[in-house]
């Protein structure tokens, strides 16, 4: 069990168990046992070494590694191309109906930095044209679409789309919109929330029409990475891959304890990359292709997201005074820190959930707990930095504003907040 609590010398205090006043432990967990004391309702963590091993409480990589990482998060397919273009045939589909325009329009995003000076001023001036899909061709071929690595090749002295592949980049990074809207500096980590993943799957020729019924009910910003593996349709919100330092759960229901096995699950049975993921509490075992692309890339991959930090709130975003107030109102009636605790806001770290205990389900449209699909059943607390920039919240995205959070948790938990705590309180947690 890491140490997660706040420390005081070889103590870590933090609250016990809703409305358990006093409970005593003496079994060791790892180095620590806990003892919980007293009506004052505190736990006392002694611990006679916190100390963790868990890969994502390493010190800073080198900045080689980080930066071989960020190569990876940008460029990488892992040989996915397997999936996209052998199965998916999408390397047919762009040159013949994605222009710009249209890419745009479902959520992918160009990188302004990887444009030369003479394309920037025919964007500017209308010589290049946004409305010819030859044009999203020489942009792969600059490899200036965040997310798509495409192969272009001369053939009969016409650029030519031969391959595609994505890459991490597609779903966890976006763009500043600084040169206009979908095009500018990339910001890797952030949520493509702009980005519409079924519907790009569904331009596939190779789907049955009852399975792109399927992609094109998810909408923008959502994606189901169990679809495939289960057949059943509940897209989960396109979460951030920023923040994660020091957070051992890093998904929604904590299957894994680092970044490495979200990124080989992701790597294998979401992006089609070439290597293997097993994973006994879900049934899932996965092997393609006969090299593994994906393995020896992970340590880098991780390090350069782990060196990824939230995003502070832009200045004049949020009421400083209201947020004031709000953080009272965190600590107390509101009761959200009783999970939302520590630097990162968050206990995932220390335990998770059961379902009974979150407010973002049932599910939206009636689909299957997403918890029942995933390794543990549970969920673990998001932790809340930059939360301000990553709407819709919830795993599910069925919160479509930070304020429409704190009335579910409001009705939901009966907290009896008022109208002006709900009002502070959100103003709090976008200065996150």
């Amino acid at each position: 069990m890491p140490c997660r609590a706040r420390n005081y010398g070889h103590a870590a205090i933090i609250q016990p168990p809703h409305g358990q006043s006093s409970w005593r432990r003496g079994a060791t967990m790892n180095t620590i046992q806990a003892i919980w004391t007293g009506s004052a309702g505190m736990m006392i963590l002694l611990a006679s070494g916190c100390n963790s091993n868990n890969a994502n409480d390493e010190a800073p990589a080198d900045p080689a590694t980080i930066e071989q990482g960020k190569q990876i998060f940008r460029f990488d397919t892992f040989g996915d191309e397997r999936q996209w273009s052998d199965t998916w045939r999408l390397h047919e589909v762009i040159p013949a109906a994605v222009d710009p325009v249209t890419a745009l329009a479902v959520g992918l995003k160009v990188d302004a930095e990887a444009l030369p000076a003479a394309v920037v001023k025919g964007i500017q001036d209308g010589s290049v044209d946004l409305k010819s899909p030859a044009t999203t061709v020489a942009l792969l071929k600059l490899n200036a679409v965040v997310g798509l690595v495409g192969k272009v090749e001369t053939v009969s002295g016409k650029d030519t789309l031969t391959r595609v592949g994505v890459t991490c980049a597609l779903c966890h990074s976006t763009v500043d919109n600084s040169f206009a809207p979908g095009i500018g500096k990339r910001l890797d980590g952030w949520a493509n929330r702009d980005l519409n993943p079924g519907a790009i799957i569904a331009l596939s020729p190779a789907l049955s029409d009852a399975v792109k019924v399927v992609y094109n009910s998810w909408g923008k910003g959502k994606y189901d990475p169990r679809f495939n593996l289960d057949g059943k349709n509940g897209p989960q919100a396109i979460p951030p891959a920023y923040g994660l330092k020091g957070i051992h759960r890093i998904t929604s229901t904590g299957d894994g304890d680092d970044v490495a096995y979200w990124n080989r699950y992701v790597a294998v049975t979401q992006m089609g990359g070439q290597g293997s993921f097993s994973d006994s509490r879900l049934g899932v075992s996965v092997t393609y292709g006969t090299l593994d692309l994906v393995s020896a890339k992970l340590p880098a991959l991780q390090a350069y997201q782990l060196s990824l930090e939230a995003p502070a709130p832009p200045p004049g975003s949020f009421d400083v005074a209201a947020a004031s107030r709000g953080k009272l109102v965190f600590s107390s009636r509101g009761q959200c820190i009783s999970c939302h605790s520590g630097a990162q806001f968050t206990d995932a770290n220390m335990r998770l959930h059961p379902v009974s205990d979150v407010v973002s389900e049932p599910e939206p449209g009636g689909a299957p707990s997403y918890a029942s699909r995933s390794a543990t059943k549970m969920y673990r607390t998001a932790p809340l930095r930059g939360l301000w920039q990553h709407a819709p919240y919830f795993h599910n995205g069925s919160a479509a504003t930070l304020g429409d959070v704190v009335t579910t948790y409001n009705t939901r938990k009966a907290l009896g907040l008022s109208a002006a705590e709900i009002a502070d309180l959100t103003e709090y947690l976008k200065s996150i």
